[in-house]
């Protein structure tokens, strides 16, 4: 056994490991330290692009990467009390080569992460990397991975309400596939909850006027009266469809990502949050379905993923989109995410949050490891 010349040396070095990892843990947030609940208010905590490999995951993320994000989550819930959890697609790595028991355990590492923070409500969009691209995307395949998620039904899309916010999650990776019989049960979805908010609205509204999009060539996607921003929250991993500044509805030939528009997001303005670059389009939805997203959803906000960085993007009709960054190692970039506090008045406040960068974390514990070695070396 090791001769301690100060006894109290041990206690010393435990409690300064402990003290490291709830600094290397504490998420660093724009807009200063978390505000205390308003009456009525929501808080959302949004990730994506967790990049999960359950079963399959290596003795590293086993014994380390989940361990460290374990730490994460519980310290940003602790700090910043959301209300639920929002996953904005991605949650697998490789969930379209998963079997059902396979993605089955995904779902159960995730929940390890999470903890007794598990038992806050979850809702979940889904990415490419969990269902796959067009090339094989099936419908059964989807309704396999889609029934092990909260309020998704076998098109993967889904609604929730909480606190008077309704939320709307779609199948993003459907709308990209031309002719496809998912494609289609996501449409109709978008259908019904447009006439399910239509009707909401009736009780202020009572002559609604429906006409459809000039240029159009879909058939029953139509233009409602509802004022934009009056309907739900949109859910989707992949950004819309960015048209041209001045609302021609010709697409540019290239997108910027970040954007500095924002009048109620004021607390999230930290320049370091907004990252810039161009966006390819073969990752971003089709024009026609963008248009009926806004057109006849009137999202309050609409949230995506896909990209890794933070952005704010304001639509010509005043709808903001926000891309929220991914919440892994495994990808570019800092990991991060979003806290969004939606009031009651209908306004949105977002913040954005990141976590320490992997080799920063390896660097920590190399040293402090080298620290208590250097002690017992000193002990003898």
């Amino acid at each position: 056994m090791v001769a301690w010349p100060n006894p109290a040396l041990p206690l010393l070095l435990a409690a300064a490991l402990l003290a490291f990892e709830d600094w290397l843990s504490t998420p660093s947030c724009s807009g200063g330290p978390p505000a205390a609940h308003g009456p009525g208010e929501l808080r959302a905590m949004m990730v994506a692009d967790l990049m999960l490999l359950g079963s399959d995951a290596t003795y590293a993320d086993r014994f380390f990467r989940d361990h460290v994000m374990h730490k994460f989550f519980a310290n940003s819930i602790q700090t910043l009390k959301p209300d639920m959890i929002v996953v904005l697609g991605d949650i697998s790595a490789k969930g379209s080569e998963l079997t059902e028991r396979k993605w089955i355990s995904v779902i159960e590492q995730f929940e390890g992460i999470l903890g007794h923070h598990s038992s806050l409500p979850l809702l979940v969009a889904l990415g490419d990397k969990d269902v796959g691209s067009c090339a094989n995307l099936e419908g059964k395949f989807v309704h396999r991975k889609a029934k092990h998620l909260p309020v998704l039904d076998s098109c993967g899309c889904g609604t929730f309400e909480i606190s008077n916010v309704s939320f709307v999650s779609l199948n993003a990776v459907a709308l990209l596939c031309d002719n496809n019989d998912l494609r289609f049960g996501v449409e109709k979805f978008m259908e019904r909850e447009s006439h399910h908010f239509q009707r909401l609205n009736e009780t202020e509204c009572y002559h609604l006027v429906c006409e459809k999009i000039v240029g159009s060539t879909d058939i029953g996607w139509r233009r409602n009266s509802m004022e934009s921003g009056s309907g739900p929250v949109v859910l989707l991993h992949f950004p819309l469809h960015r048209f041209d500044a001045e609302v021609t509805g010709v697409p540019t030939s290239s997108e910027v990502v970040g954007s500095d528009h924002s009048s109620i997001f004021s607390s999230s303005k930290q320049s370091d949050c907004y990252s810039m670059g161009l966006h390819d389009h073969l990752h971003t939805l089709p024009a026609n379905s963008t248009q009926y997203i806004l057109q006849a959803l009137k999202p309050r906000i609409i949230f995506n993923a896909h990209t890794g960085s933070f952005s704010d993007f304001l639509h010509a009709d005043g709808t903001h989109e926000v891309t929220v960054p991914a919440m892994t190692w495994k990808t570019r970039g800092v990991p991060g995410f979003v806290i969004s506090t939606f009031d009651t008045k209908g306004s949105v406040t977002l913040r954005c949050c990141w976590l320490a960068q992997e080799l920063h974390v390896i660097a920590g514990y190399v040293s402090f490891l080298c620290l208590t070695a250097l002690a017992v070396k000193l002990s003898h």
